[in-house]
């Protein structure tokens, strides 16, 4: 059951930027306006952000109007996210250390030890081109 259906939703005056239980999000989808924000402060275009995303002009002017309306607020929750994710990652490649260190020093199948002689093939050829 969607967080819209039973009622998690809150308004906040503005149609496509919705609170959900996820945080920010554009409604009826379960994109966050924090995923959108990674993308502008990496530089792509509104146009880019609206074709991978399938989001309408309006959507997106709405979205850029929410976040100036609010930008202490959305910002101060955009960085929580970075470090919510930040913890997130450490804990799963620190609980994982050991298994890489493992596969690392794995001994190489035949197929895998066929695939790198051909990589290192390739590399060796386009160096020398």
């Amino acid at each position: 059951m969607s967080s819209e259906s039973n009622g998690n939703v809150q308004s906040n005056g503005n149609a496509t930027v919705v609170r959900t239980a996820r945080g920010l999000t554009v409604g009826g989808t379960r994109l966050t306006i924090y995923s959108l924000i990674d993308h502008f402060k990496a530089g792509h275009s509104d146009e880019l952000v609206r074709e991978w995303y399938s989001l309408t002009p309006e959507q997106l002017a709405d979205i850029h109007r929410y976040i100036d309306e609010h930008q202490e607020e959305v910002e101060a929750e955009y960085q929580e996210v970075l470090r919510l994710a930040e913890r997130n990652r450490q804990y799963w490649e620190e609980r994982n250390r050991e298994r890489f260190e493992q596969l690392k020093n794995a001994p190489l199948t035949p197929e895998q030890a066929a695939r790198r002689a051909k990589l290192d093939e390739l590399r060796q050829r386009r160096g020398r081109a």
